[in-house]
């Protein structure tokens, strides 16, 4: 890198120059060589509602002519912010020669705000995006997957050769030929060379295993065209990483989320060459974010082998998932981080670690907040990934309108991590509607069910409680113009009351946290919302003339929303606890419980209401309550004179006595299995040689 030094700017701050303080962060704020109509006092007035300190000088070309003050800041060792991301791999590289302690963060207000027709009206919106990049944010957690380099490539004829043949320098190469037709011979063989067809892959990157069909190595004495031994099937095989050239169907599911798995079309010259040389670098050890937390304390998958919940096995991509009896298994190494088993989770058994949770909606308050302090109105939250998001807002700056002032961008991982926690939380926090911008590869590959259904129960409660329908919308759009022409024409309805509560324990702790805020400030609010089938809100209906009180329910119930009385024969429902993952209804012997998907704002939910109540039932003899009277009858009817061990009056009445009186009654009478005759003489060896052995005692 060229030297640097004595470069101070235009606008006269040196070395030692005094710049706004956000969250303890030096702020460089730079309007790109005025491509950007950025009013110091307005932004100063708006980053002053966010709590910084001191007057903005916005630079006019930080990373060129301006240099040197960034070079000074970071010698004083402060941590920095810069609001540009096109130059920072430049800002990182002179801090790492100056001081590569430096705290850096860096925010895009170019493209996100200062490029738009609306930029001069903007300077709310920047103010909440900076002091929402200012935010510190705990690190995902990680794993580790290791890669020795060996590799197969899976192919049909020449293509797979030759492409071996590249990677053979570097990596540890086996060919695999699928139904190989007229092969010519490589004139070398330096790449092991056999056929068969791969009929199950598993695995990931360092740790793939392979079931291979027709397995056999080629002949060395094939002359025209490559012969083969005798094939022989169920073969298996393990392999580091497989570049697959084959043509045929992937080997594993969302193959492009899968790490160690490369594919490409054999007719794709372009294609291969691209996968090659992401095979040539998948040697050493790797890191990959653990996505997914799971708690299987709260998981309402199963119990006593009563299936209830699938919601993330049934939405998860790439089979990551997987039963284990009462809870689910997720392998971090096959996950792909999309998401969909957090947004569908009732309990937030799987929650999404990228990032945590509660830095997640610490973002967003701080963005919505912010921009309704420095002045902004009837904000519109724009949910977007890092890739095809950025890409797009980035395309619709450069050559467009650019985003509206009022459309603030919420940068997730994947957007199919949002859930209805999510989704309630940006209105509860004053957004006035909510965008999400979806690739639309993610429709192609089925990746966006979970998150329709997550609109589709947000929006019944918005409407339930006089918000209107239609304040989320899902744009999949891959072409630019179209997602801003969306965005540019969309009305606006007015924003709910803002609250600024924190979000604060599991998933459904922070969603009803916003929806009775949502609630409180509806401008119709009714205490019970109806919701979609699967909502993971609402009540739990009993059959009480068919209900025999065996409480099944009460202990298969995963979140403890049964509840029972030790004393009493009695059946209780706690509303706010369930989740509708219906394993009561699987459990229940007499079939009499049904679900209500609702949200009931009421107090009645928060606390416990009965389902049901019978009388106990008392002991014929000595009078102790024992039972349900109901179910003691019940028994006794249908095992009078019906079953051998009941057929007189005396033995029926032992059903309706309590355990001690029972056993009394039963040795008392002499119809107890325990009574016996005399015990036989047992025979002897002289009994035997007597000739008396045969002799009945």
């Amino acid at each position: 890198m060229l030297e640097i030094s004595g470069l101070y700017p235009e606008t006269g701050l040196g070395s030692n120059a005094d710049v706004m303080n956000i969250k303890d962060k030096k702020l460089f704020v730079c309007n790109c060589e005025r491509s950007m109509p950025l009013d110091p006092r307005k932004l100063e007035k708006a980053l002053a509602a966010q709590g910084a300190e001191g007057e903005v000088d916005i630079q006019t070309g930080l990373c060129r002519a301006q240099l040197g003050n960034f070079q000074s800041a970071v010698l004083d060792g402060a941590p920095v912010m810069v609001t540009c991301t096109q130059e920072a791999p430049l800002f990182r590289e002179v801090a790492a020669e100056e001081n590569p302690d430096t705290d850096l963060a860096f925010v895009n207000i170019r493209e996100k705000a200062g490029w738009s027709d609306e930029a001069k009206h903007a300077h709310p919106k920047i103010a909440a995006l900076i002091a929402e990049a200012a935010l510190d944010t705990e690190p995902a957690p990680a794993v580790s997957m290791e890669s020795e380099g060996v590799c197969l490539v899976y192919g049909r004829d020449e293509t797979a050769i030759e492409l071996a043949q590249q990677l053979a320098g570097k990596l540890d190469v086996t060919v695999l030929l699928d139904d190989p037709g007229a092969v010519m011979p490589p004139r070398s063989m330096d790449v092991p060379i056999f056929k068969g067809r791969i009929t199950q892959a598993h695995g990931h990157l360092g740790q793939f295993s392979i079931t291979v069909d027709d397995y056999a190595p080629a002949l060395p004495s094939s002359r025209q065209q490559l012969e083969f031994e005798m094939g022989r099937d169920n073969a298996v095989s393990e392999c580091d990483l497989i570049v697959d050239v084959s043509g045929r169907d992937p080997l594993v599911p969302a193959h492009e989320k899968r790490d160690g798995y490369l594919r490409a079309e054999p007719g794709d010259p372009a294609g291969i060459q691209r996968i090659a040389f992401q095979a040539a670098d998948l040697v050493g050890t790797f890191e990959k974010p653990r996505y997914v937390h799971y708690d299987p304390s709260i998981c309402a998958h199963a119990r006593s082998h009563k299936v209830g919940c699938t919601n993330c096995l049934d939405n998860c991509p790439t089979g990551a998932i997987q039963s284990a009896g009462e809870t689910v298994e997720i392998d971090p190494y096959i996950c792909g981080g999309c998401g969909n088993c957090a947004s569908v989770c009732p309990t937030g058994a799987a929650t999404y670690n990228v990032p945590q949770p509660l830095d997640l909606f610490e973002r967003l308050r701080t963005l919505l907040s912010g921009y309704l302090k420095a002045g902004g109105k009837d904000p519109v939250v724009l949910i977007h990934d890092t890739g095809h998001g950025e890409e797009t807002i980035s395309m619709m700056a450069r050559h467009g309108r650019g985003l509206p002032a009022r459309v603030l961008p919420f940068q997730v991982n994947e957007v199919t991590q949002t859930g209805i926690d999510l989704l309630a939380g940006a209105f509860g926090y004053g957004a006035a509607r909510v965008v999400l911008l979806a690739p639309p590869h993610k429709r192609r590959e089925g990746e966006l069910d979970g998150l329709e259904k997550q609109i589709e129960i947000a929006d019944a409660v918005l409407d339930g409680q006089g918000y209107g329908p239609g304040r989320i919308t899902l744009v999949e759009d891959a072409d630019p113009e179209a997602a801003e022409a969306h965005l540019w024409e969309l009305d606006t309805p007015a924003a709910p009351e803002a609250g600024n509560f924190l979000a604060m324990g599991g998933k459904r702790t922070r969603t009803m946290l916003a929806l009775r805020h949502l609630h409180k400030h509806a401008p119709e609010p009714q205490e019970i919302v109806p919701l979609p089938d699967g909502a993971p809100f609402g009540r739990v209906q009993v059959d009480t003339d068919g209900c025999t009180m065996c409480l099944a329910c009460v202990s298969a119930c995963p979140t403890g929303a049964m509840l029972d009385d030790p004393d009493s024969p009695w059946l209780g429902f706690a509303e706010e606890t369930c989740v509708q993952c219906g394993i009561c209804a699987a459990t229940c012997p007499e079939n009499v419980i049904s679900l209500e998907p609702r949200l009931n704002f009421s107090e009645e939910a928060r606390g416990a209401v009965e389902l049901n109540r019978q009388e106990p039932f008392h002991c014929v003899r000595c009078g102790k309550p024992f039972g349900v009277e109901s179910s003691i009858r019940r028994i006794a009817d249908q095992l009078a004179q019906k079953h051998w061990m009941f057929q007189q009056q005396d033995q029926v009445e032992r059903i309706m006595m309590c355990d001690d009186c029972r056993v009394v009654v039963q040795f008392e009478s002499g119809d107890t299995p325990y009574k016996h005759g005399e015990v036989p003489r047992p025979r002897t060896t002289e009994d035997y040689l007597s000739g008396n052995a045969g002799d009945e005692e």
